[in-house]
Formats: C-alpha cells, sequence, structure tokens
C-alpha cells in the first residue's frame, strides 16, 4: 500500500508533531554519535520550508523502563540537534502536560521543540490511548520519521496516528522504498552479506533473501553454525546446535533455488578464553580449543571479488569481532569491497554502519539505513506497525 508522505498535506500554517528517532550514544554527557540527528534534518527543513509554523520533535532515548532516568534525558540531544540545525531548539522538560501544551503553543514561527524522553512514561510503550492524545494535542498534524522504531506499536509511532493525520518523513520513506525495492526488483546479481553473532537472529531475514539473491556471503559467528552443519570441524567457536539441522535445510534450498552460498574457506583464531594470539588457519577447519574470531584474507578477497561483480549488494553485520583491532580486517575488507561498489548498495545494522563510518566510507554508499530492528523486519516481509498507519 502506498505511503501517506509529506507531498499529500497542506502544512502551512501549522504546527508538526515530529517522531523521531533520537536514540543515540551518549558519552560524558555529549552525543557520541549524531548519524540520526544528521538523518532527520532534511525532514525538519522540508518542514520549514513548506511553511510549517513549527515544530515539536519527539523521541525515545534508551531504555528507562517508564521511570524518569536522569542520564536518559534529551538534553544533550537538544544541544547537539541545535549544532546541527543551526537554529535554536528549546527542551521540555516533559512529554505531556500543561507546561508542555504551553510551551508548543507558545512557539514564535520556524520554533523547534524537542520533547523529554517519551519512555520516561510506561504509557509510551503500552499505546496507551490517553498518553497519545496527550501527545496529539501537540501538533495539528503528525508525521512520523522513525523508522527505527516503527516496528513497534508505541504511542508515539501508532497512537498518534488515530488522532491526527499522519504521513511519512523523508526518511522513513525513504528507508521503506529502498530496503522494499530489494525483494521486489532488485538488480542481478544480488549478492547479500549477512553476519552478526546467531543464527536465530537472522534467520528469517536469511529465509526470506533466499527468494531474491543471487548470492548469499555469510559471517561473523553465525558461519560457525552453518559450516558445522556442513560438517566441518569448527574447534570451540560458537555454534547454536538446536539450529543446524535449520542450517543444513536452509543450504540445502540454496542448491535448488540456484543460489550460490559463499561461507568462510579460512579464518582468524584464537584459543578459547584468550584474543591475545591471533592465528590465521590454512582451511576452513578450525582445531579444537580455537575459536574463530575473523574470516582469513582468502575468504575476505573472495566476499570482495563477489560485491564487485554485483549490480546490488545488502549488506547486513559484521563478519568478525571487529570491536577487537586484531579481529577487524574481515569487517574493513568487506566495508571497503561494499564502499567501491559500482552497485546500488545498502547497509544496515549498527555495527556495519559503525563499520563504515569507522571507515571513512558511509558518504560512498547508495543507501545507509538508520534502523536496526525494522531494517530486519522489513527485509523479513514482516508489516511494520508504524508504517501500516501511514499507508492510504
Amino acid at each position: 500500500m502506498p505511503l501517506r508522505t509529506l507531498d499529500d498535506i497542506d502544512l502551512r500554517g501549522g504546527r508538526a508533531l515530529v517522531r523521531v528517532d533520537y536514540n543515540v550514544p551518549l558519552s560524558d554527557g555529549a552525543v557520541a554519535d549524531p548519524t540520526r540527528i544528521v538523518a532527520s534534518l532534511p525532514t525538519l527543513r522540508r518542514l520549514v520550508d513548506a511553511g510549517a509554523h513549527s515544530l515539536v520533535l519527539m523521541s525515545h532515548l534508551g531504555r528507562p523502563k517508564g521511570k524518569r532516568v536522569a542520564e536518559l534525558s534529551l538534553a544533550p540531544v537538544c544541544a547537539e540537534l541545535e549544532r546541527q540545525l543551526q537554529r535554536p531548539v528549546a527542551h521540555a522538560a516533559d512529554c505531556i502536560g500543561d507546561e508542555v501544551e504551553r510551551l508548543a503553543a507558545e512557539l514564535p514561527a520556524g520554533g523547534v521543540l524537542l520533547l523529554e524522553n517519551l519512555r520516561f512514561h510506561p504509557e509510551e510503550e503500552a499505546n496507551d490511548d490517553q498518553f497519545a492524545a496527550a501527545l496529539a494535542r501537540l501538533g495539528s498534524v503528525f508525521v512520523n520519521d522513525a523508522f527505527g522504531a516503527a516496528h513497534r506499536a508505541h504511542a508515539s509511532t501508532v497512537g498518534v496516528a488515530s488522532h491526527l493525520l499522519a504521513v511519512a518523513g523523508l526518511l522513513l520513506q525513504r528507508e521503506v522504498e529502498v530496503l522494499g525495492s530489494l525483494l521486489a526488483d532488485a538488480k542481478s546479481p544480488f549478492v547479500a552479506i549477512i553476519g552478526g553473532a546467531k543464527v536465530s537472529s537472522k534467520l528469517a531475514v536469511l529465509q526470506q533473501l533466499m527468494e531474491v539473491v543471487d548470492v548469499l556471503v555469510i559471517g561473523g559467528a553465525m558461519a560457525y553454525t552453518f559450516l558445522a552443519a556442513r560438517g566441518v570441524p569448527v574447534g570451540a567457536s560458537l555454534v547454536e546446535p538446536d539450529l543446524q539441522q535449520t542450517a543444513a535445510s536452509l543450504l540445502s534450498g540454496a542448491d535448488g533455488a540456484d543460489v550460490e552460498v559463499l561461507l568462510p574457506v579460512d579464518h582468524v583464531v584464537a584459543t578459547a578464553g584468550d584474543h591475545g594470539s591471533p592465528r590465521t588457519t590454512e582451511g576452513a577447519e578450525i582445531s579444537a580449543g580455537d575459536v574463530g574470531l575473523d574470516i582469513g584474507p582468502r575468504t575476505a578477497a573472495e566476499f570482495a571479488s563477489r560485491i564487485g561483480d554485483a549490480a546490488t549488494v545488502l549488506w547486513n553485520g559484521p563478519v568478525g569481532m571487529f570491536e577487537e583491532a586484531a579481529y577487524a580486517a574481515g569487517t574493513e575488507a568487506v566495508a571497503a569491497a561494499v564502499a567501491g561498489s559500482a552497485g546500488v548498495t545498502v547497509v544496515g545494522g549498527g555495527d556495519s554502519v559503525a563499520a563504515l563510518n569507522a571507515a571513512g566510507a558511509a558518504d560512498r554508499i547508495t543507501h545507509v539505513s538508520t534502523g536496526g530492528g525494522a531494517s530486519l523486519e522489513l527485509l523479513e516481509g514482516r508489516e511494520l506497525p508504524g508504517v501500516a498507519v501511514l499507508t492510504t
């Protein structure tokens, strides 16, 4: 179903209530990575340019579990947003109530108000209708631009839409269009690189992608379950025994669907419990007592070669323990290959995006998704509650 977008409404003179995703990392009381804040700016500027009188922004931060937690205040986010937006941004001490309504009503033309953390109220995650109605009183139209929260049926993503005309912001619209196109009409050859720790967290995505990709590249710790399913010794590496049969079935299904599955052919390993002495294996087998922590150089070269030949590339999840420098080479090689691809490139997942940013390569990617769980659920073919309420 088509989304209702900013093109479908007249914003002149109205106050836009905007759900943004400012769930960003903090360090020493400041925003450590403003990627999600920067990603929201085109929508905020479009709203102002289209004649919206003022903007009221709402977001969550962390998991305060329905209680006020000082360390999870959006005050540092407000300061960073002012720097990025290059205009004053007021910060409300709460997200609902008479005082917040007064602040919203008194916003000057072009004014911006950032509400306090929605999740300080348990009613937010409960999708409480009275809480949603209280939020809705702060605007004349609802714009959801928080793709990263679109898979949650919360008051600020779903409930508000029953009280105000609801449309998608530019970021959410682009996320849905780009990720949806991967399942519907991606150009071939389509190569998907799926990494991360566990098969269980990516199983549904793997099953869905098997129907549309030409090459499925599997890395990270989840690869060891697939190797074990093929009877390859993986030493003390992380394996999900209850999913070995599922992995074997996926591999068999890929053969039947003419999908090529690439698994590591060598590894960077260490003695279990001691990551201080990395070694590279000669082949796919890992000795007893060793644990695989990264793909090896031959694997990295093979992965990069397939990525280089692709017309469409999807990457979600690191292929090794990249947060430790000794085991980051594989993920860095994938990041470089994806960034150097001449095809359409889509990258999702916080760790993959962090690897791109570390390599200074994010600006060479066709689309960097801001959604973690939301990206995965959309790629699984599931309906996202926060998107469903925006369809015409």
